[in-house]
């Protein structure tokens, strides 16, 4: 197969190939559908407690968003110079080697992606409760003594319903990716109005201090000062995390070389500029001290949302956080499959993970996988320990990747770039000490989690090993 994805040959073999099914837009809505999950509408509050005031809670948002656009420059350089499937994995191995590469693709396909699938489709049967009233609280059925309710069913059919979707063509999958995610941004836009627009609201709330605020769970450490900095950054990035989403689906994206640089960039600011607004929105509508004080339970969007709508504002905002996990669901599903896909066709995971379809050109056997594995981490309950254990994981391979960049200038200085990173080498250079800050600071504030992560990369090992030995008399199917 040739970089562009296109066949070499006309055996059977070939025909069965990933094909460039995803336009610009396709791509743009990929990577801000897996940024905007829930973060936007549940962590000003506890990001108002951290730093204390709505301007500072505003600095910490721009720089989380300033952070992922610096990443995007990086990305966009050498994904534009290798638009290959499996985006990271690609970029590690070449960069790297084989171990690194697979411990990235152990970690994205056994822990973070398919627990985060989990999380979201969870997240899907939650939201829905909520806008049903309660309906799903009870069981549905008992095997062997195990309790299953419907909210566990309704998790498992969010899952399974896009992994189906997921089963056909990329552009399919693409044009649903786009639809979702205008859905999402039409929310946001709705809510960040009627903040803004509110009779009731007062400029003047910008201007003052969280003060007397409840802030409910968050511990005096992380309140003030720059740990309190640290831990409403963390926050931030949470929501913007999905940035680099479009990276895997590199080989299915259409004129990579203009596409990928305008996906990675375009999404980022987008994002950016509706979290900007929306949060300016919160901070019309109510104080510092209200933001500050909302209840766990509740979240900053419905308390907005309320005084515009009135009661039906939880139901409303229940079927927004539905759509909006739903998208961040799909987005997932469709991106990350494509790790494994390009690891098996190495020869360093399951054969049946390198299979594609015939029918419509995406990796079944991959996506399939996937939807199973995060089936049982929905059944299971585990996700939410393995995904917080792994984010400190998966930013040390943020920063690895994008290092690649002055690797790659370094190891293959006249390849083509369509692209080259903005600001080189000084925006690169300050994502990866932003970076190593803040893994750092995970370390020293959440030891156990950031213990737990590092076990869970090095669980990968004896996978490497066993695969590694298998590459002789591996024959790509």
């Amino acid at each position: 197969m040739t970089q562009s994805g296109e066949p070499t040959d006309r055996s059977p073999r070939s025909r069965a190939e990933l094909v460039r099914g995803l336009g610009l837009w396709a791509a743009i809505s990929i990577n801000v559908a897996n940024m905007i999950g829930t973060g936007v509408f549940l962590k000003t509050r506890v990001m108002t407690c951290n730093v204390g005031s709505p301007l500072a809670v505003l600095s910490v948002w721009l720089v989380g968003g300033l952070l992922a656009l610096a990443g995007a420059f990086a990305y966009a350089e050498v994904s534009a110079m290798l638009p290959e499937a499996g985006g990271d994995y690609v970029y590690l191995r070449r960069a790297y080697g084989r171990l690194t590469a697979f411990l990235f693709g152990w970690m994205s396909f056994a822990i973070i992606r398919s627990g985060s699938q989990a999380a979201l489709g969870v997240s899907v049967a939650l939201f829905c409760n909520v806008a049903l009233g309660g309906a799903l609280d009870s069981s549905a059925l008992s095997l062997a003594g195990v309790h299953v309710t419907w909210l566990t069913l309704v998790a498992l059919l969010a899952v399974w319903a896009v992994t189906i979707l997921n089963l056909r063509s990329v552009s399919t999958s693409g044009r649903a990716a786009l639809v979702l995610t205008m859905m999402k941004l039409a929310a946001i836009v709705i809510v960040a109005a009627a903040g803004l627009a509110y009779a009731d609201g007062h400029w003047m709330h910008l201007t003052m201090s969280s003060a007397g605020a409840t802030c409910e769970g968050v511990a005096d450490s992380a309140r003030g000062g720059m740990a309190g900095f640290g831990a409403a950054l963390l926050g931030a990035l949470w929501a913007y995390d999905g940035w680099n989403n479009v990276a895997p689906l590199s080989g299915e994206v259409r004129d990579p070389g203009r596409n990928l640089p305008l996906a990675f960039i375009g999404g980022t600011l987008l994002v950016g500029s509706l979290y900007l607004l929306v949060n300016v929105g919160y901070y019309h509508v109510l104080t510092p001290a209200q933001v500050g004080s909302v209840a766990t339970t509740s979240s900053l969007a419905t308390e907005v949302m309320q005084r515009f709508v009135g009661s039906r504002a939880v139901t409303l905002l229940a079927l927004v956080l539905m759509i909006s996990s739903l998208g961040a669901l799909h987005a997932s599903v469709l991106a990350s499959s494509r790790v494994p896909f390009a690891m098996a066709r190495e020869g360093l995971f399951f054969r049946a993970l390198a299979r594609v379809s015939p029918r419509s050109h995406v990796p079944a056997g991959s996506i399939l996988a996937g939807g199973a594995l995060a089936s049982l981490y929905a059944l299971s309950g585990t996700y939410d320990t393995l995904t917080d254990a792994a984010m400190f994981v998966s930013w040390l391979f943020y920063g690895l990747s994008v290092a690649t960049v002055f690797v790659f200038r370094r190891m293959l200085p006249d390849a083509p770039r369509p692209y080259r990173a903005f600001g080189y080498p000084w925006v690169p250079m300050l994502f990866l000490g932003v970076t190593a800050w803040l893994l750092v600071n995970t370390f020293f504030a959440s030891p156990r989690l950031a213990i737990f992560g590092v076990l869970l990369l090095l669980a990968g090992l004896p996978f490497y090993w066993w695969w590694a030995r298998q590459l002789p008399r591996f024959t790509r199917p």
